[in-house]
């Protein structure tokens, strides 16, 4: 089956799915996984698709959808209010995990003010904006480099984690929903998240409530890992019942 025919067959199943895999499509169009790969790449540099490990979701406002320089000033307000929250329920000296989607990377604003902080992160952004500031002590977990997500990610990085324990990890999500708990765009960046939260005596995740009731790509945790859910305050009356009502700490301003 020549490329043509293939992509025509990959982007009517995105359209249909939203989400696909590589075995699924070699299966269907008969060819190799390798070939399935290259053709995904091709298709993401013409911006109708996004890869994701194992697979691919569809990407509606072009290639750059799911990068950190677009999504970083998405929701600012959002962002920065769950944000502000999260810092109040740091201490002085606490270790704190942070980790590298673009809500979390609002937190630099709040937590500049402590005296003394270890925080330890895969974000790229973070790292840099921390550089000056001798009161946080920084230390960085090395592996893999995501260029668009600007962190770091891979076995390497997941085994780094592993070596360190925090008194608090701030983490994010793409999705959440009480059937399905935490879900992501991306494997590697779930792994990392997952092992932040698990190498951790005291979990946050911060999720706008944009991404309340939403499901993404892969499902990586369930609610059990985590300790509080912060999001602003126009979460919607009806989920915040629900999920306090299933035992949730759901902290709003």
């Amino acid at each position: 089956m020549n490329y043509e025919l293939r992509k025509k067959i990959i982007i009517d199943l995105l359209n249909e799915k939203e989400i696909i895999t590589i075995s699924e499509i070699s299966k269907r169009c008969n060819v190799s996984k390798i070939t399935v790969r290259r053709d995904f790449l091709f298709l993401e540099q013409e911006g109708k698709l996004k890869r994701t490990h194992g697979g691919a979701v569809i990407a509606k406002n072009g290639q750059n959808l799911f990068t950190f320089n677009v999504k970083v000033n998405q929701n600012i307000i959002k962002k920065e209010e769950i944000c502000r929250i999260a810092a109040n329920h740091i201490q002085e000296n606490d270790i704190i995990f942070i980790d590298c989607g673009t809500t979390l990377f609002h937190m630099i604003n709040y937590i500049k003010k402590f005296k003394s902080l270890i925080v330890i992160t895969t974000s790229l952004p973070i790292i840099s904006e921390l550089l000056d500031f001798p009161n946080i002590k920084l230390i960085i977990i090395g592996g893999e480099v995501e260029h668009s997500r600007k962190a770091i990610y891979g076995p390497v990085a997941n085994k780094n984690i592993n070596l360190y324990h925090a008194d608090k990890a701030f983490i994010g999500a793409d999705g959440v929903s009480l059937k399905n708990g935490l879900s992501s765009y991306d494997e590697m960046e779930a792994s990392i998240t997952l092992k932040m939260a698990e190498n951790s005596s005291e979990v946050f995740l911060l999720c706008d409530s944009s991404k309340i009731e939403k499901n993404s790509f892969y499902r990586f945790a369930d609610f059990s890992k985590i300790d509080h859910l912060i999001t602003n305050r126009d979460i919607s009356d009806h989920h915040l019942r629900e999920y306090r009502d299933m035992g949730i700490d759901v902290i709003i301003e």
